[in-house]
């Protein structure tokens, strides 16, 4: 999805047919481009590490993340753009569609299950601030927001913006996922990103079952890893608001600020034991 299109300052012989301002993020908010069929995004000191873990999975047989193609003459990175939509606020009504809550969990689990054997070299110096606090034994995406998501025909294709890689638990990494996707939130909140009508405990069996989280134990601590986040929820937000960067101050005040926190966590709480009996329910039944 795009926000704009024309001849951009820095995109030598590019037409304004062929660059286009990206959508979604906030940090790199307005300097992700697409320049014919690559995308240009502002690089970090990780980049080489990302890109070596993306070639990794993309070799293993998981095409569902973006190509890396180096850096261009800015020092930007560039990656082969991934044709499809990507939902962002308000999100559109499609983007609640169960098929696709299904898909995205499963995309997922095709993800970790390409990454798992991938040995980060021994100086790796990864972004842990999304990732499991006890890290894990696989490296992880630690940020599936709907934003992040490659979309086509319903079905989620591809996993993109993997500047928030880093070892974690899997669990821990889908219970990010269902806290976006479900998304994990009193309905009065969801509103003000465009969603309503939707059923949490359901959602939550929906992105369980998908993966194909096993019943009883990793249940249990699916749901565990899901609330302790929601608990932990805000630090990474906060942090920046705190630093007064300005797309975050926007962000945290357009999206509920405090209040929304606090109503999430009171209302995870509330609902535990509706949503580990849904996760649990035998097949065919959410309770």
């Amino acid at each position: 999805m795009t926000v704009g299109t024309g001849t951009f300052p820095g995109e030598p012989g590019a037409s304004g047919a062929d660059v286009e301002v990206l959508a979604g993020g906030v940090a790199n908010a307005g300097s992700v481009v697409r320049v014919g069929d690559e995308v240009r995004r502002p690089a970090t000191g990780r980049s080489e590490l990302i890109f070596t873990l993306l070639r990794h999975v993309r070799a293993n047989g998981f095409l569902g993340v973006p190509e890396p193609l180096g850096f261009d003459n800015q020092g930007r990175e560039r990656l082969r753009f991934i044709p499809g939509d990507v939902a962002v606020p308000p999100f559109p009504g499609w983007s609640l569609a169960p098929g696709l809550l299904a898909s995205t969990a499963r995309l997922l689990r095709e993800f970790h299950d390409a990454v798992r054997d991938f040995v980060p070299p021994a100086d790796a110096d990864w972004s842990t601030e999304l990732a499991h606090p006890g890290g894990g034994p696989l490296v992880g995406h630690n940020d599936v927001c709907v934003e992040n998501v490659v979309v086509r025909d319903g079905r989620a294709v591809a996993l993109i913006d993997f500047e928030f890689a880093a070892p974690t638990h899997p669990l821990h990494d889908l219970a990010v996922l269902a806290r976006h996707w479900v998304p994990m939130e009193t309905e009065r909140d969801a509103r003000i990103d465009g969603r309503s009508g939707f059923d949490v405990a359901a959602r939550l069996r929906i992105v369980a079952d998908a993966y194909g989280v096993p019943h009883g134990r990793q249940r249990q601590e699916f749901l565990d890893l899901l609330v302790a986040g929601i608990h932990r929820g805000g630090a990474f937000v906060l942090a920046r608001v705190a630093r007064g960067e300005q797309a975050f101050v926007e962000m945290w005040e357009r999206s509920g600020g405090q209040g929304r926190l606090d109503r999430r966590r009171a209302w995870i709480d509330s609902v535990r034991a509706e949503l580990l009996a849904a996760l649990d329910a035998p097949e065919g039944g959410t309770g």
